[in-house]
């Protein structure tokens, strides 16, 4: 028998919740978030809608699940970094590439503009927590999530990437 009976349930329910997740993450990429419903969230993650509606009662319940799996994702991509400068270039790269990112800048600038500047909300500030344990540092993780905000907004190159977390880092520290 095994040790928790309810272990499948569990892997089922996270299975469900990452489809959904990644659904919404594909639509806000194609259609944008002002045009995405909570139908079209369940088609494209092919869960039924009574499925969808079992684990978020709304789309602002999904968006705000996606918007923790993704800082949590963030997390993840800097922890496993070597050192500090890999980690804000890893970040970077990650939030200058992401398609949902780049095609809210053009359909749904304003709530992009709103999150981003939420500073105190509990997400922002769970991720400059985790940054600053991987920096080192409260103020160069500050400075770095800032840095990171305003890439949603203006994507870097990779090459740029590096070239900035190289200088962030450095100075950061004087």
């Amino acid at each position: 028998m095994p040790l928790n009976k309810y272990a499948p349930q569990a892997a089922t329910h996270r299975r469900t919740q990452s489809a959904i997740l990644e659904g919404a993450k594909q639509l806000i990429a194609t259609v944008g978030l002002a045009k995405m419903s909570m139908i079209e969230i369940a088609d494209t993650s092919q869960v039924a809608r009574a499925t969808l509606y079992n684990h978020y009662r709304d789309k602002d319940s999904v968006l705000a699940a996606l918007c923790d799996s993704e800082i949590r994702k963030l997390v993840v991509i800097a922890q496993s970094a070597p050192n500090p400068t890999d980690a804000l270039e890893a970040l970077s790269i990650q939030v200058s590439s992401d398609s949902a990112l780049a095609n809210m800048r053009n359909s749904d600038p304003a709530p992009l503009t709103q999150f981003l500047s939420a500073t105190s909300h509990p997400l922002w500030n769970q991720f400059n927590d985790a940054l600053a344990l991987i920096l080192g540092s409260q103020i160069v993780a500050d400075l770095a999530t800032r840095w990171l905000a305003g890439q949603a907004m203006a994507p870097l190159t990779p090459e740029d990437s590096r070239l900035q977390a190289e200088l962030l880092i450095p100075r950061a520290h004087l």
